[in-house]
């Protein structure tokens, strides 16, 4: 299977996933929105990195390898990498809280993440995925 076949495939799976985070947003389910977030930022950003010819890391924050590739992409793109690193960063650092709550603390995901979180999460998954799409469009 080819780069661009598999970066169609991460980024078809991302679509569907995002759309069912308006329904998890509106049942209240905020850690899983942001959870389920992050896990479509992670496909969009490996399927771009796969679509210019670039094995991803296997971690949840490909932010270091999309930032030292920056020139394999186009130059609207590159420019957007600060900001795509960072959401990939910020969502990865959510993903265990989201999933399994603070431990530590003993609190569970729903009191860790509120509404404002995942209202966040949304919109940074909405900004990968229209940099993505236009990416994979050419």
């Amino acid at each position: 299977m080819t780069n661009e076949r598999i970066a169609r495939g991460y980024f078809q799976e991302a679509e569907g996933r995002l759309r069912h985070l308006d329904a998890l947003l509106a049942d209240k389910r905020f850690a899983t929105v942001v959870r389920e977030a992050q896990e479509v930022v992670e496909l969009l950003l490996k399927a771009a990195l796969r679509f210019v010819g670039i094995e991803p890391a296997r971690t949840h924050d490909v932010s270091r390898i999309l930032r030292q590739n920056a020139s394999r992409f186009p130059d609207w793109f590159s420019a957007e990498i600060d900001e795509l690193g960072r959401i990939s960063t910020e969502l990865a650092e959510d993903r265990g809280p989201s999933f399994y709550g603070d431990e530590a603390r003993g609190l569970p995901p729903d009191e860790l993440f509120h509404e404002e979180d995942a209202v966040t999460a949304l919109e940074r998954a909405r900004f990968v995925y229209r940099s993505c799409l236009r990416l994979l469009e050419g």
